[in-house]
């Protein structure tokens, strides 16, 4: 296979079913320092060796992506991530707690860390998360080897919960593909810094800032700093203009409804921040692919995964 950074179509893009023989085949890829697409149970990453600084600056050339954010790294467990940072006792018990699952976590780098720096993107902590998703785990098992992965699309574009995502948005990029269907939650992780006995939300997520509570102090991220990936002002975006907390949408926007809000899409007929979240990323999909000159989506609560669903809502209608 050619180098994809000579150009932004070099590979005839293969979907595979995660199957055994996928699972096998990513393992090679990812081995041979090239990108796969990988699901995870929150949205599609895209993948590569997170010790092997050409395989991740691949990833930055795909996505088009700024090389001051950071990538998180996918593990195993904690064992594998206890290679990759220092592991204070808040973090231990968040672990127990959440992992495997969407939470990923800020935690100072070790000095002797395998990882390519460039996961980094220059700051001294590194993100780590341990995924849920069975084909997620057998690439890592498989590779041996942790994998830096961030959402397998355009950089700042609409986050990838099915296979075809994927390929609309890095047909020619990538190598391979692998399906598994659409993801579970919908919406990335959960990202918190663990700083001494307190946390800091740079991101929400699947996991609420109220169970985070429930262990130690939550405090809010500080304001233009990019710590963790997900914290550009305007991402997840659609090629359309935004419009949020609407109840009357214009007559050439398509609107995405919730609750009693019916719309074109509803994310939830019945008001299910769950259902909402799983469908948010599929719907804007849907949006962009209309036609029409604006997307207009109705009011999300706050509450709970609300917060998550209107981070995300709020990036995507972000100047540009």
């Amino acid at each position: 296979m050619s180098d994809q950074s000579t150009s932004n179509h070099a590979f005839d893009t293969a979907v595979l079913p995660a199957d055994a023989a996928g699972i096998a085949a990513a393992a090679e890829t990812l081995a041979a320092g090239q990108l796969v697409a990988v699901p995870t149970e929150t949205v599609y990453g895209l993948a590569a060796d997170a010790t092997n600084g050409e395989a991740v600056a691949r990833i930055y050339a795909a996505k088009g992506r700024p090389s001051f954010n950071p990538l998180i790294v996918h593990v195993d467990g904690p064992a594998m991530a206890a290679q990759l940072a220092n592991i204070p006792p808040l973090a231990e018990k968040l672990m127990r707690a959440f992992w495997p699952g969407p939470l990923t976590l800020v935690l100072p780098a070790r000095l002797d860390s395998p990882a390519a720096s460039l996961v980094q993107a220059g700051l001294p902590t590194i993100a780590i998360r341990c995924p849920h998703h069975p084909v997620a785990q057998a690439v890592i098992a498989s590779l041996g080897r942790p994998i830096a992965a961030p959402s397998a699309n355009p950089s700042g574009r609409i986050s990838p919960t099915k296979a075809e995502h994927v390929l609309a948005g890095l047909t020619g990029r990538i190598p391979l593909i692998l399906d598994a269907g659409p993801t579970e939650a919908g919406l990335e992780s959960t990202i918190v810094a663990v700083e001494g006995n307190q946390l800091r939300l740079l991101r929400p997520g699947p996991v609420p800032a109220e169970a985070l509570a429930d262990i130690a102090p939550v405090f809010a991220a500080t304001e233009g700093k990019i710590q963790a990936p997900g914290q550009m002002t305007s991402h997840y975006a659609p090629s359309q203009p935004v419009r949020l907390n609407v109840t009357t949408p214009d007559q050439n926007e398509f609107f995405i409804g919730f609750n009693g809000l019916a719309g074109n899409i509803n994310l939830s007929p019945q008001g299910s921040l769950i259902e909402a979240a799983a469908r948010l990323f599929e719907a804007l999909h849907i949006a962009e692919a209309s036609g029409a000159s604006g997307i207009a989506i109705a009011p999300i609560p706050e509450t709970g995964l609300g917060a998550a669903i209107n981070d995300r809502l709020r990036r995507a209608a972000a100047p540009r």
